[in-house]
């Protein structure tokens, strides 16, 4: 009974094993489909088939996933009609297209149309059903499971994120995709997407256009909300990066989707709250922003100026639902106007098609319409299939859309275009050719009946052309999108943004131009300095320091003025600096001046007056041709003085050093020899002296000449070898130039000098020993008077005139000449000038040689 039951248990093991072998061989010539079937919400039958996936609903319900049972189908909730109106553009451009007799002659195409529901996962799902189709099992194929696509092409999607599941899914296939509304730069990467095309502009030129458009506005501090998908987050990027390097600064930049629960909204709320900033750029797509402005309405956040791009700015939806009191002036980017003629009227003559896979289409016309489908027509509230569209107002009958319409209009007809020359087409078309519509559409180029002009670039993307729209609320409560201005990115930079001079409505119908900056402009003549931890728009305003300027609003660094020049008293120019010398015109110089011709009045004065006399005892007495010449001398030293006096030049720089030296030598060569003179006289009085014949008028005229050619030598040298010249003093201050005249060789200057002091000296100690000499009088005394004052002003001179700041220490210079001379000139000549108008009768030779005590001083 054992053995029995052993060999029934090994019968039905074998018998198990061949049925296993025999279906696994059965499979294998066949292609069996898993998972659930797929079918189109729309359809129509066609000798060529594309495919189109839009979102005929905006949300769907989250399912809870035991991982016990198998997952229900997605559960799609809050109809958008916006999804029937891009349908109704598909369908009325094939619909243009087979009734054409130019484009497909003899071929008519059919469509298959899914709903995504705006979900990813469902828009990949139904990619893969357009290309496999619906069948369970396919018949064997040549290579199995190996045939042509059930479609050419795919219309759709709206939006960024499916799109990039969709291309990645079936770019291997080279099935193209043709959307309408994916603006997500990421697109253009055909290494990614290689089967990916679209007839609106990347989000590329969108973001920079964003960004120049507010610069243009002087918005340096602004917001940012972006929707939490590819869309939103790369735009936004990019937007960033450029506003960046334009100067504008993000204040926050948020992420928000329709699905974020109530807390993450009102985190945002709170921000927008706190912020100083008055700018907001939205990169939203439309069903964001509807939810956004209705969380915005209920905390009655107004006043902000909104900055869109082409996802919600000319949405009339949005505007309708009263987004336009939270939005009030806003102003964005948008596709150019577009009409195609034909379309409206096809769009909004709609009726609900009787096919069972046109059910979706019957239950929109419910919604539209607020009615159900029953069997029979009876009751109110039934519909009819008859009822009109008539007076109708919601997003369904709005063709302010008619731009993006337009966009899927066109993206029928590029994949019409390239079947057409892929068959062949003529006056027929060439059934039996292979179809590969990707490679074709991507190089096609054509015109619509409208006169847009239709092609592809490298990356599959269409011209970069954008409106600049503002958004003006009208008295009853209505919103007109108003063209303001045109964005071209083909044109050069400078001349791609173009506003017109249209008057613009702003945030709060202000009629000026809202301002949102975290500092204000720096105004010429100071600099920005950032703020410690903040971004770089957030900044203090320095003064530019003394000599540094800065000429612009905004300034980073002042720039230091050149050596010749000085910034003015605001910092905002570099001024020529005030050359700064003694003049004739001042006070000073004027007072020097006139100091010095009266010296030399003077002296030719006393010069007169002893030409007047020069017979008489005490003009002969006291050697008249030293007198004369001395008196010459000391002329040409008041007069030398002037040469330090105005504007200094190679030549007057040369000339007044020199004549300076020539002549106070000089001057002190005829002291001296006058000193000389007085004591060889009362040496020659003593008994068996001589002296006087060895120091006679020859001896006299000798020793002047020698110590004078003593000085010209040196001077000579000096002037050879390194003279003096004129020099800009610009260290000394920093706001003017002092215009001087440098030594030159400073060993030639100090040399003329200590000349002078030296024969100075020797003057004043021969002068001090004949001082006691016995005479009514002695020349000697006044000599040592004269050589002291003449000492004791020069020894005074050095440490003023090096302690003296510009022209005063040409000042100082003049009135040490000055001095020098007049004390020369009183001491010696005034006491003689004296006796010879006051008190003549002691002009006698009696009373000149009269003996009497020496008196000491």
């Amino acid at each position: 009974m054992t053995l029995t039951k052993r060999w029934l248990e090994k019968g039905w093991a074998l018998l198990l094993l061949s049925w296993v072998v025999y279906i696994s061989q059965a499979e294998e010539s066949v292609c069996s489909r898993r998972g659930d079937l797929e079918f189109p919400q729309l359809s129509m039958d066609g000798d060529i088939m594309l495919g189109g996936i839009f979102s005929f609903h905006s949300r769907w319900k989250e399912g809870q996933h035991t991982y016990w049972h198998k997952p229900l189908p997605l559960q799609c909730i809050s109809l958008n009609f916006r999804g029937f109106q891009y349908t109704q553009a598909m369908r009325f451009a094939i619909e243009e297209i087979n009734n054409s007799t130019d484009l497909l002659p003899g071929l008519t195409l059919g469509y298959k149309i899914y709903d995504s529901c705006g979900s990813i996962a469902r828009a990949v799902k139904v990619a893969l059903a357009l290309v496999n189709g619906n069948k369970l099992v396919s018949a064997a194929a040549e290579e199995p499971c190996t045939r042509p696509a059930q479609v050419q092409a795919i219309m759709g999607e709206t939006f960024s994120s499916p799109c990039m599941a969709i291309a990645t899914v079936i770019g291997p296939f080279h099935i193209p995709l043709i959307s309408h509304a994916a603006t997500c730069a990421c697109l253009s990467d055909k290494t990614k997407y290689p089967s990916f095309l679209r007839t609106i502009p990347s989000d590329y030129y969108q973001s920079r256009a964003l960004a120049q458009l507010v610069k243009h506005f002087g918005w340096t501090w602004v917001g940012a909300i972006r929707t939490n998908d590819d869309y939103g987050n790369n735009g936004m990027a990019t937007f960033t990066a450029t506003a960046r390097q334009l100067g504008i600064c993000l204040e926050y930049s948020v992420s928000i989707f329709r699905t974020d629960p109530p807390d993450k909204i009102q985190k945002i709320i709170d921000i927008i709250k706190a912020a100083t900033s008055k700018v907001i750029v939205a990169f939203l797509s439309a069903t964001d922003m509807l939810m956004l402005t209705h969380k915005l309405s209920e905390h009655n956040l107004t006043g902000y100026q909104w900055v869109g791009s082409e996802g919600w700015i000319f949405d009339s939806q949005i505007a309708a639902t009263g987004g336009h009191h939270i939005l009030d002036g806003a102003v964005g980017l948008s596709i150019p106007k577009a009409h195609v003629s034909g379309m409206r009227e096809f769009m909004l003559d709609v009726k609900p098609l009787n096919s069972s896979s046109n059910q979706m289409f019957r239950v929109f016309w419910e919604t539209l319409f607020n009615c159900k489908f029953k069997k029979t027509a009876e009751t109110q509230g039934e519909c009819t299939g008859q009822e009109s569209l008539t007076g109708v107002q919601n997003s369904f009958t709005d063709m302010s859309l008619m731009p993006i319409f337009n966009n899927v209009y066109k993206g029928v007809y590029s994949v019409a275009h390239a079947l057409h020359k892929i068959l062949n087409c003529n006056n027929t078309c060439n059934n039996k050719a292979q179809l590969d519509p990707f490679m074709h559409v991507q190089a096609i180029q054509f015109k619509t009946k409208e006169g847009d002009e239709v092609y592809f670039n490298e990356n599959g993307d269409p011209p970069a052309k954008y409106e600049v729209i503002n958004w003006q609320p009208k008295e009853n409560g209505f919103v007109d999108f108003v063209t303001v201005g045109l964005y071209d990115a083909s044109l050069p930079a400078e001349k791609q943004l173009i506003l017109q001079n249209t008057s613009l409505i702003w945030a709060q119908k202000s009629q000026k131009v809202p301002r949102s900056v975290c500092s204000e402009k720096c105004s010429p003549g100071t600099r920005k300095v950032l703020q410690k931890g903040k971004p770089v728009c957030c900044y203090d305003c320095l003064r530019c320091a003394e000599g540094e300027i800065s000429n612009t609003a905004d300034s980073i660094t002042c720039e230091q003025c050149e050596s010749d020049y000085w910034s003015n008293e605001r910092r905002d120019a570099c001024v020529k600096k005030e050359a700064e010398f003694l003049s004739f015109k001042e006070i000073l110089g004027a007072l020097l001046t006139s100091a010095s011709l009266s010296g030399t009045l003077m002296t030719a004065v006393v010069a007169f007056i002893f030409f007047r006399h020069r017979h008489t005892p005490i003009v002969r007495a006291n050697n008249s041709e030293l007198s004369f010449l001395l008196l010459f001398s000391l002329t040409l030293c008041f007069l030398c003085s002037l040469t330090f006096i105005g504007r200094p030049s190679e030549w007057s720089c040369m000339l007044r050093h020199t004549a300076f030296g020539i002549t106070f030598v000089l001057c002190i060569s005829c002291v001296l020899g006058k000193t000389i003179v007085v004591l060889m006289a009362f040496r020659a009085t003593l008994p068996g002296s001589n002296m006087m014949k060895w120091f006679g008028p020859a001896q006299q005229r000798l020793s002047v000449l020698g110590f004078t050619l003593i000085q010209i030598l040196i001077c000579i040298l000096w002037l050879t070898i390194s003279p003096p010249f004129p020099f800009k003093n610009i260290r000394e201050f920093k706001n003017k130039i002092i215009l001087e005249c440098a030594f030159g060789s400073a060993v030639g200057f100090w040399a003329v000098l200590g000349y002078i002091g030296l024969l100075a000296m020797l003057c004043f100690v021969l002068a001090f020993l004949a001082r006691k000499l016995p005479d009514n009088f002695n020349e000697a005394k006044f000599i040592t008077f004269s050589m002291l004052i003449f000492c004791a002003v020069w020894i005074t001179f050095i440490p003023a005139y090096v302690s003296s700041p510009g022209k005063f220490s040409v000042a100082v210079e003049i009135f040490a000449i000055l001095a020098s001379s007049f004390g020369l000139l009183i001491c010696i000549f005034i006491p003689k000038c004296y006796v010879i108008l006051l008190k003549p009768e002691r002009n006698t030779k009696r009373n000149l040689m009269g003996k009497g005590a020496p008196k000491s001083f």
